[in-house]
């Protein structure tokens, strides 16, 4: 008998009673007179193995075949006695039908008293129709049936006796290290394709991209991705969709919309569609973009715009997959996944009435904060070697930094100065003009000084004018712990403050002020220094966190 060496160690050597669960061959396993004991029959061969003692066989077969599953009970009983058989008895009409097979086969399984602690299970698949042994494979691999599958092959020259071939296959394929490590490469390749290949270095990022992925692949359910104004929305809701296409998961388009365009009694009509002569200008049906988006994704960036009566429309749409387009008496179907963007808190917004609560909760399973560019300085240099191969495909010329221009152009880039308020079409729009002015494909010091200078004037207008006013130190510290500071402390400690308001933690904080010095340390506690700064001026982080 061939065994794989691992199943053989797993099963054989666990010396539990083997259980042998199948469905009678009405073809194989058939014969008449003692010409058939010179036959191979894949049931009773599993009976003939010297090397293993089948304790039990549960053998399924259809009420007409009732004789020939007797007939093959005798003849294991004879071979070997050891072996009990019985005789299970499915009311089959058609095993053909796999909904008929696979609910009896079901019903079967989950009344029986399985006992793993004591015994091991072998589903047989080398008998029955084919749709039977689809159904004890799915069994198998779902555990409702909690073995391994048995496959029996005739000898290679047909000897009276010679019971032929058994390869077990367990479906758990945690013990499989071949297809685990595939497992984990296609993982790595998905991640890697969310992000385009860029080989992000930022913690926090990396891990919200591998759970994307994950959910990407595993759910429908709708996806809220939220985050300031080019952090990436539209482009990582079109890699999801991308990314579940390839897998055959969608047949459907992408269909994306600024919830911001939409305004009055076209937004219904842009989102749902409309019939004609439903409002004036209404001169012929529109589908609308739900209904466009069928069996695809639906991006609905800046859902926080929508106004309250599209949202208790779209709300609908979501839950029963259906809705009435304006002006129609009929409701029309739409199977879509909704990733919605936005800017705005919409908790904020639901506690001021200007978003519906039950729509929040609907699109609220799945949350995901993209951080800011700022919030990922490390993430700036392969980003901006990522851009610059994109200018390269597409210009076919290839642009790089010397030495001296590059160290200059990421020191800026990655410190507190830099707020990148655009985010990622701020950076884009900058490498873009990097590349272009480049003389002779290399970007000189000279070019960058230039760059930094119109991104300084940039911001600085770009800047509220509320983020330029003074901190008010008196308010922090009160008028005379303020007046007894010196100029150099005051003018510290006010610039401190305000890059603590413009961060989301301590820790975002403490890595921008300390950008240039942490790389000096051997243990980086970024938090911790702040902290202790703050507490020496009487501060805590809780006094000047945005949130």
């Amino acid at each position: 008998m061939l065994i794989n060496t691992r199943i053989r160690a797993s099963y054989l050597s666990k010396m539990k009673p083997i259980v042998v669960i199948g469905f009678l061959g009405t073809q194989l396993d058939a014969g008449q007179g003692a010409g058939r004991w010179e036959k191979w029959r894949p049931t009773v061969s599993l009976a003939q193995h010297e090397d293993m003692v089948v304790a039990r066989m549960e053998l399924l077969y259809t009420l007409r075949h009732k004789a020939l599953a007797e007939r093959i009970q005798a003849d294991i009983a004879t071979v070997s006695p050891e072996t009990t058989v019985h005789l299970v008895p499915l009311a089959l009409e058609d095993p053909w039908d796999f909904g008929e097979v696979y609910t009896r086969l079901y019903d079967w399984a989950r009344a029986y008293p399985f006992d793993t602690e004591q015994e091991q299970y072998w589903a047989h698949i080398t008998t029955g129709t084919h749709v039977a042994q689809i159904c004890m494979f799915l069994l198998s691999e779902s555990r409702v049936i909690p073995g391994v599958l048995a496959q029996t092959a005739p000898p290679r020259r047909q000897r009276e006796g010679d019971p032929g071939q058994c390869v077990l296959i367990d479906l758990d394929l945690s013990r499989y290290d071949a297809i685990a490590r595939r497992f984990d490469a296609e993982q790595r390749d998905a991640v890697a394709f969310l992000k385009s290949g860029i080989a992000t270095r930022n913690p926090r990022f990396n891990a919200l991209i591998e759970e994307i992925e994950r959910v990407a692949v595993r759910s429908r359910a709708p996806i809220l991705l939220v985050g300031p104004t080019g952090a990436g929305k539209s482009f990582l809701a079109r890699r999801m969709f991308e990314l579940k296409q390839s897998r055959h998961q969608m047949s459907g388009a992408f269909v994306e919309v600024n919830c911001a365009t939409l305004r009055g009694d076209g937004a219904a009509s842009t989102l749902f569609g409309h019939r004609k002569g439903a409002f004036t200008g209404a001169a012929s049906d529109r589908a609308g973009l739900l209904r466009t988006a069928h069996q695809g994704v639906l991006f609905l960036d800046e859902i926080g715009e929508l106004g309250l009566d599209e949202q208790a429309m779209l709300l609908k749409a979501i839950e029963e997959k259906r809705f009435f387009p304006v002006g129609a008496d009929r409701e029309t179907e739409s199977d879509f996944q909704l990733i919605a963007g936005t800017n705005r808190d919409l908790r904020s917004e639901v506690a001021a009435g200007r978003f519906r609560e039950d729509l929040f909760a609907r699109i609220n399973l799945w949350t995901y904060d993209l951080p800011g560019l700022a919030q990922r300085p490390e993430d700036i240099e392969p980003n901006v070697d990522h851009l610059l191969a994109l200018h390269a495909a597409e210009n076919r010329r290839v642009v790089r930094f010397n030495a001296e221009a590059r160290a200059a152009y990421l020191r800026f880039a990655q410190s507190a100065e830099a707020n990148w308020s655009g985010n990622f079409r701020d950076l884009a729009a900058s490498v873009t003009r990097l590349a272009t002015l480049a003389d002779g494909g290399r970007i000189a010091t000279p070019l960058v000084e230039a760059e930094i200078a119109r991104l300084r004037w940039l911001w600085k207008r770009s800047t509220p004018a509320a983020a330029q006013d003074a901190i008010d130190l008196d308010a922090l510290l009160g008028p005379e712990r303020t007046a007894a500071l010196d100029l150099f402390d005051r003018l510290q400690l006010e610039a401190v403050v305000r890059v603590c308001r413009g961060a989301r933690t301590l820790s975002e904080a403490g890595r921008r002020l300390f950008q240039a010095s942490r790389t000096e340390r051997t243990v980086v506690n970024d938090a911790d220094r702040l902290r202790k700064y703050l507490a020496k001026h009487g501060l805590q982080w809780s006094q000047l966190s945005p949130d």
